[in-house]
């Protein structure tokens, strides 16, 4: 092999060395920093998301954006590798209540269209979708989140508390998979 071969060959292999150094560099920004796979795990979010749904998420809020209601969220569950996903219901200094198992905001009803299904499985049931619960203020830098499935979900309501605007990880953007379920989560 002549010289200038082998320093073909040695420029071809530093060309590649950058290329796939810079992709790797630039998968892990994204991943870091914009958006993230989430596998969801668990019910309390059916029938908007069902076990085993995987969704990517919007990470920019820590730097650009904001939750509103009724976005679906990421939440740091504080334990190691433990994760929750609600919705949000409450923005800070906003009054929540349920009353004959209907959510009020700023003692306006809420519309919760994403509900309709599980609302007729509880009437058959003989029961409220949303059990009442006295109001809470919702404090500045904190959030009111709960489940879609209300008769099976962990939320604000019931062991999770207020959350921290700090322990939102991002919004859920779409679902990715299964891909018959593919669709932008709302």
């Amino acid at each position: 092999m002549s010289q200038t071969e082998t320093e073909t060959t040695k420029s071809k292999i530093w060309e590649w060395t950058k290329a796939i150094v810079l992709a790797v560099g630039l998968a892990m920004i994204i991943r870091f920093f914009l958006f993230e796979p989430y596998l969801v795990e668990g019910s309390s979010m059916d029938p908007t998301l069902h076990d085993g749904d995987r969704l990517f998420v919007n990470k920019t809020l820590k730097f650009i954006g904001e939750v509103n209601k009724g976005d679906i969220v990421i939440i740091d569950g504080e334990e190691e590798n433990i994760r929750y996903v609600k919705r949000i219901i409450g923005l800070p200094g906003d009054k929540v209540r349920a009353e004959e198992g209907q959510v009020y905001v700023n003692d306006q009803l809420i519309e919760e269209p994403y509900l309709t299904e599980n609302r007729e499985e509880a009437e058959q049931l003989g029961m409220m979708l949303t059990g009442d619960f006295e109001e809470v203020e919702v404090p500045e830098g904190s959030y009111f989140v709960m489940g879609d499935n209300r008769l099976n979900s962990m939320d604000s309501r019931n062991g999770l508390g207020l959350i921290e605007s700090s322990r939102i990880l991002g919004k859920s953007e779409f679902i990715f998979y299964p891909f018959d379920h593919f669709q932008k989560t709302e």
